[in-house]
């Protein structure tokens, strides 16, 4: 190998070797890299208050009435007459401009009484209210001609139309017949092919729902959204529920003589939750019962859902990294309280900050956790390393190496934690996880190992055309002096006479392995 003398010499003669004095301070701990997979399980599909739909499927499938299904979910109340009412429903707002069109001529008329005919089309009102070159006095309502329908760009509703301007923006509500409102909330609440009696049952709960809620000094009783009920207008009736509707119409929940807030949901996962529970607001019929035909539903059981600890971070805005959960059930088994633990404390979450933030179906929630760690420094190349695994919650949990592309089974793992020496031959990833494949994966870095004599060295394995970098310590840094090829038997040489100083000799990483450093070398 041809010799290459650097071009900064400090001396011109090669000093020995001197060892290195041990140090009297306690050594820092070691750094450590870790990575925490936790896999959630849980029970039911939403908030878990009143009634749970999957169950009154399954009671309208073995016979019950709606009346008998709402006596259920609802504890203590009674089925009544409401008086006929008019809904208010907030489809837009805050809109530069809307556009309400009609099959028929439409008549327009302003707060002021001003009545205009505009004829069939499109009528596009923007803050201004212009209609026929004439501004108009907001609220303006918009009414559609006979045996016609109203559109809001492209969905249909009943009713009319009322356009409101605060002088930048406009808003439109929906004002229409409450069972003609609810004509467009039940069949995006329940499927309409399911029984009739379940539809009756979801249609009276949406009529009181929907008056027990009316929003108080605002220019609209509900919104078209989850913050009231989804309502769709025309596109979302059909035949079934338009029907439940009708044949329930003027009923709603009462209790005491007042209506009652009907809550619904999805699935409750065996049994209904308390409102006080749920809400920190007891409710005397809103209290859990037994929902014995759930299983129903797919969701009855759910998981495991993976969720990184970065998520459970990120997710609940809470400092990184995440080492643990615990959840304390409630009476309905349900969570009542959320300890997470960081690495600078624990943090008490609401369960349904929880759910929210981390896109769980509920807050019947278990956490199990997979955790693996290693020393944060890269194994050299011939060494063994230690990992750390914790299992708690998880079944059939295997540590496995990710060996040319196929996982290769290390050793199982019951619950709880254990460490084992493992020696990999090259950058690995290793992973703890169920027989599905879920939980925690982990990479461990192999660096070459990397000899330094003054003059020449070894890289083991051999890596043919790597660079060896020879430097120079230089205050806090290290100033590169050569450069030299590996070989193919993994010699390198530097033809160079070292004056006094620390120099060490680094390779970059390369083919699969973490960067490589050879013992530092003091020259004096």
């Amino acid at each position: 190998m041809r010799r290459i003398v650097v071009p900064l010499i400090l001396l011109a003669f090669t000093a020995p070797a001197t060892a290195a004095r041990p140090s009297a301070s306690p050594q820092p701990p070691v750094a450590t890299v870790s990575a925490t997979t936790f896999l959630v399980s849980g029970r039911g599909y939403g908030h878990g208050v009143g009634m749970s739909q999957y169950g009154a499927l399954g009671y309208a499938q073995n016979g019950a009435t709606y009346e008998e299904i709402l006596a259920h979910y609802y504890s203590g109340t009674t089925l009544g007459p409401v008086p006929t009412a008019v809904m208010r429903v907030l489809l837009a707002e805050g809109r530069p401009k809307v556009t309400v069109s009609s099959t028929a001529p439409l008549t327009v008329e302003d707060a002021a009484g001003t009545k205009l005919t505009v004829p069939a089309g499109a009528l596009a009102l923007g803050p201004k209210l212009v209609v026929k070159q004439k501004p108009l006095e907001t609220p303006v309502v918009v009414r559609p001609g006979a045996g016609a329908v109203l559109r809001l760009g492209d969905k249909a509703y009943r009713g009319v139309l009322e356009v409101r301007s605060d002088g930048k923006r406009v808003a439109v509500v929906n004002r229409l017949g409450l069972e003609l409102y609810l004509q467009g909330v039940v069949p995006g609440e329940m499927p309409s092919d399911w029984p009739a009696e379940a539809l009756k049952a979801q249609a009276v709960a949406a009529r009181s729902y929907a008056l027990a809620q009316r929003l108080k000094g605002k220019a609209f009783d509900v919104y078209a959204d989850v913050r009231s009920q989804v309502y769709g207008g025309v596109a979302y009736e059909k035949p079934a529920t338009t029907a439940a509707v009708r044949d329930t119409a003027g009923e709603a929940v009462l209790y005491d003589g007042d209506i009652a807030t009907t809550y619904f949901f999805s699935t409750s996962g065996g049994r209904t939750a308390d409102s006080g529970e749920a809400f920190a607001k007891p409710v005397p019929y809103l209290v859990p019962v037994d929902d014995p035909y759930d299983t129903l539903s797919p969701y009855h059981r759910w998981g495991p859902v993976v969720v990184p600890a970065t998520k459970v971070a990120s997710g609940l805005k809470l400092p990184d990294p995440v080492l643990d959960v615990a959840v304390a059930p409630g009476p309905s088994g349900r969570a009542s309280t959320v300890t997470v633990k960081t690495a600078r404390g624990d943090s008490v979450v609401k369960p349904t900050d929880v759910r929210l933030g981390l896109g769980l179906r509920s807050t019947w929630f278990q956490f199990g956790a997979v955790s693996l760690q290693r020393p944060a420094a890269p194994v050299v190349h011939g060494s063994a390393v230690r990992l750390t695994g914790t299992v708690r919650g998880v079944a059939g949990v295997t540590l496995a190496a990710n060996v040319a592309g196929v996982w290769q089974s290390v050793r199982t793992a019951a619950s709880g934690t254990f460490s084992v020496s493992v020696k990999p031959a090259s950058t690995t990833v290793y992973r703890l996880a169920d027989a599905a494949g879920r939980g925690a994966t982990l990479r461990v870095p192999v660096a070459p190992r990397v000899t330094f004599d003054g003059g020449a060295g070894t890289v083991t394995p051999p890596l043919a055309g790597a660079t060896a970098v020879l430097e120079r310590q230089d205050g806090a840094r290290w100033a590169a002096l050569g450069r030299q090829p590996v070989a193919a038997d993994g010699t390198y040489q530097f033809g160079v006479r070292l004056g006094p100083g620390v120099y060490r000799v680094s390779v970059p990483a390369t083919g699969g392995y973490a960067a490589g450093v050879s013992p530092e070398l003091s020259l004096g």
